[in-house]
């Protein structure tokens, strides 16, 4: 069944317009004012005093991705569905589901989205006809148990549903997602059908975590196991209301070499992860690299609705947590993750200076907190999405690039905000690693995006201040990686006071949506979706970094060798 569901087709000669109910939804939020001088906003982002909006976008201020193009983007289609459903307008969700289904009878999403749609008209047979040839189909019953159950609920709660769970061991609905890991550590984020307890046990030992999912936090629960040794691969199980989920299957997790050790690596990284279920297979493509971790960069689900959270957020979130592709990379590989513009707001957003406003954006944070499984981060005062986490003698500084960031077309203008960047800077200069790699979620050289002001090229002046901090603070042995171009590439920034910094970005995980290379770049690649590797090797006597561009063909397109070395000021010596 999850066999069939992995290749799920996708329609992409499908042209149909748009319903006109939507358009006028769209009418509903267009920018005023909205020139690019300032940017575009809707009126509530205006301030008595300030022709420029504290929240806004570089780009129109509509819903035009559920709308422009959506016949050659099959993660834009369920949306729309989702969109009408949650917007009231069931009938519209079920004709535009019906009219791809006519195209293409295995279009899962419109398939789930057609029960959805019939559950909320009262059509339960029909509701149930729908997901039942989902089913078939190979689409996981945990999509349904998942919801969104606020509007699933007239389905969920029909006897010709029960009888459908009934048949089958539903219990562990996503996860088990691995994070946190440490030389002796690791944490399990799961989430369950139900209010459960839930028992991680880890061998040998055993060693046990507990925790309990509940329904304030949408189901989810994080578990700890500790007590673990460094560098050592263990297989762990997960009950869930004392019975073992996903049958006799265990999981592996590798814990980290501890610091001053002879060892040798590979971080996975990436962005653009839109759902394409054709591309789905990159999760299994990375595993088979054993990554100790991966890092997902931003675009990582693609929501693109600033408001309060609600059903649409959630789908898009658990259609990619369903797939087992992903819950097998997630289950054995540490995951990190920082939000990017279109899974905090729109496109090319930014969020302005407060913390809690526009309304939406600590909600819509939450969000993100709840469906990963992070390290703490941000600080007391500030809530936000940076942390920074340890491998061996590399240390990782995963930076928010949305929280905090000010209107680029107005001054003063920040990226970081003053408390993450204090944050970065005192734990850089107190950083005792070999390499400090820092993480963006757009790219860092300036001639990344034409004139566009998105990336640091908006905030020249913050990312000179960073880079005239490493030195005037003497920080050796700093690499930079970022996304948000659907391209993988590599850069090589010349600083007049210290040595290269050079710059890896990858942004292309599943995304159709491909961006031209661009001159400058030391060597990129596009033609297929692909993501960046990093391998450490700290036994040699000057440690050394490669950064790999792999297809999702698992092919090597590109590569490059740093030596301590090369990132060290003048006469310092390469840390051992």
């Amino acid at each position: 069944m999850h066999g069939s569901y992995a290749i799920a087709r996708r329609v992409s000669a499908v042209r149909l317009t748009a319903p006109i109910v939507v358009l006028t939804v769209l009418a509903g939020c267009s920018s005023e004012p909205g020139a690019t001088s300032v940017g575009f906003a809707p009126p509530e982002a205006y301030r008595e005093g300030s022709p420029y909006p504290y929240f806004g976008s570089e780009n129109p201020w509509d819903l035009r991705f559920f709308t422009e193009h959506i016949e050659n983007l099959p993660q834009r289609r369920g949306q729309r569905q989702m969109l009408d459903i949650v917007r009231g307008r069931p009938r519209e969700a079920v004709s535009y589901a019906e009219r791809l289904l006519l195209v293409d009878p295995g279009d899962l999403e419109s398939l789930f989205n057609l029960a959805v749609a019939r559950a909320q008209l009262g059509q339960t047979d029909s509701a149930v006809d729908a997901m039942r040839r989902a089913l078939d189909g190979g689409m996981p019953i945990e999509r349904f148990v998942a919801g969104p159950r606020d509007i699933l609920k007239p389905l969920l709660n029909s006897e010709s549903f029960k009888e459908e769970v009934g048949r089958r061991s539903v219990s562990l609905l996503h996860g088990p997602m691995l994070g946190s890991v440490s030389t002796d550590s690791a944490q399990f984020w799961v989430r369950t059908a139900r209010e459960a307890d839930v028992r991680i046990a880890v061998l040998p030992g055993p060693r046990f975590g507990s925790a309990r999912t509940s329904a304030a936090k949408d189901y989810t629960a994080v578990a700890e196991v500790t007590g673990l040794e460094p560098d050592t691969a263990y297989e762990y199980t997960v009950t869930v209301g004392g019975v073992v989920a996903d049958g006799p299957r265990s999981h592996t997790l590798r814990t980290y070499p501890e610091a001053g050790s002879a060892a040798r690596f590979s971080v996975a990284f990436g962005g653009g992860a839109g759902y394409v279920p054709e591309n789905e297979r990159m999760w299994d493509v990375i595993a088979g690299r054993s990554p100790l971790a991966f890092l997902f960069l931003g675009d990582n689900v693609y929501l693109d609705l600033p408001e309060m959270p609600n059903a649409l957020h959630r789908y898009t979130y658990y259609r990619r947590q369903s797939r087992p592709e992903f819950r097998r990379l997630t289950a054995s590989t540490s995951i990190y993750a920082i939000w990017d513009d279109h899974d905090s707001a729109t496109d090319d957003v930014w969020l302005g200076p407060f913390t809690d406003s526009p309304p939406w954006k600590l909600p819509l944070f939450r969000l993100f907190q709840e469906n990963w499984n992070n390290p703490p981060h941000g600080s007391d005062s500030h809530p936000g999405g940076w942390f920074s986490f340890v491998i061996a003698d590399v240390e990782f500084f995963m930076l928010d690039c949305r929280f905090y960031r000010t209107n680029p077309y107005a001054e003063p203008r920040t990226m970081l905000g003053p408390e993450q960047k204090r944050w970065l800077f005192k734990n850089l200069q107190r950083s005792s690693s070999t390499f400090k790699v820092v993480a963006s979620s757009v790219p860092w050289a300036f001639e990344s995006k034409g004139d566009a002001l998105d990336t640091w090229n908006g905030f020249r002046d913050e990312r000179t201040a960073i880079f005239d901090y490493l030195a005037a603070n003497e920080v050796g042995g700093v690499v930079l990686i970022s996304a948000d171009r659907h391209r993988s590439e590599a850069w090589r920034i010349p600083r007049p006071n210290g040595y290269a910094l050079y710059e890896f970005e990858s942004s292309r995980l599943t995304n159709d949506a491909v961006h031209d290379l661009v001159p400058g770049t030391l060597f990129g690649y596009n033609e297929k979706q692909s993501f960046g590797l990093l391998t450490f090797d700290m036994a040699k006597s000057d440690p050394t970094v490669t950064f790999r561009i792999v297809s999702i063909d698992d092919e090597v397109r590109g590569e490059i060798t740093l030596k301590r070395s090369d990132l060290a000021h003048d006469g310092e010596k390469p840390e051992a």
